[in-house]
């Protein structure tokens, strides 16, 4: 096999951390190559849309969070090879994309304009998808989100369910998960002491 090399910010969430937990938890060697936000200026000309994450295969260059995500949990297993479990996994996969692009669309606002806005889909983006994932996860069988078994698709729900409800987005109650969706706090913990998933973590704490 090639040689991976996954080259994301330093810190743990966000778009790679998907793929970086469905590389470990499939045993897959790879690069964890990690960068300050500082030099994300320098690192983004080297990139071919200017933005991260970006997986390189050997020689190849591969750009898109999501199809680096799917390439890792198909090589992991962790991706269907049924095609309608497939298709419900890309569709939450796609569900919680909507979801970072539209708190992302607030990461540069200030002041007055930001808390409006974070109020804002706290009233109506971020309940209705909240729901909508609380319904999908149930009418999937109530474990995981396709397949009947731990999929990518579980792996970017609990970093994007985390980061919503972590406190580091201003505005946005910690507690907007549980009121509006609370079975996915179950859910959340749930996936998140899979032995392997929390192994990851401790060995990361303090990094």
């Amino acid at each position: 096999m090639d040689k991976i090399k996954l080259t994301y910010f330093d810190f743990s969430g966000g778009r790679a951390e998907p793929a970086r937990l469905a590389f470990h938890l499939g045993g897959i060697p790879f690069e964890d190559d990690r960068f300050a936000p500082a030099d994300f200026p320098q690192v983004r000309k080297a990139t071919p849309l200017n933005q991260v994450p970006v997986l390189q295969i050997g020689e190849r260059v591969v750009t898109q969070s999501d199809a680096i995500t799917r390439y890792a949990g198909k090589l992991a297993g962790l991706y269907p090879q049924d095609e309608l479990q497939a298709l419900l996994c890309d569709e939450v996969m796609g569900g919680l994309e909507d979801v970072i692009v539209k708190i992302a669309a607030t990461l540069g606002m200030k002041g007055d304009e930001l808390k409006a806005a974070r109020e804002a889909l706290a009233r109506d983006a971020l309940p209705r998808y909240l729901r909508w994932l609380a319904g999908q996860l149930a009418s999937h069988g109530g474990a995981f989100f396709a397949d009947n078994r731990l999929t990518i698709a579980d792996l970017k729900a609990l970093v994007v369910l985390r980061w919503v409800s972590s406190g580091v987005l201003d505005h946005i109650p910690t507690d907007i998960v549980a009121t509006v969706a609370p079975t996915l706090v179950d859910y959340v913990r749930r996936i998140g002491e899979t032995p392997a998933i929390a192994q990851y973590y401790q060995a990361r704490a303090g990094r």
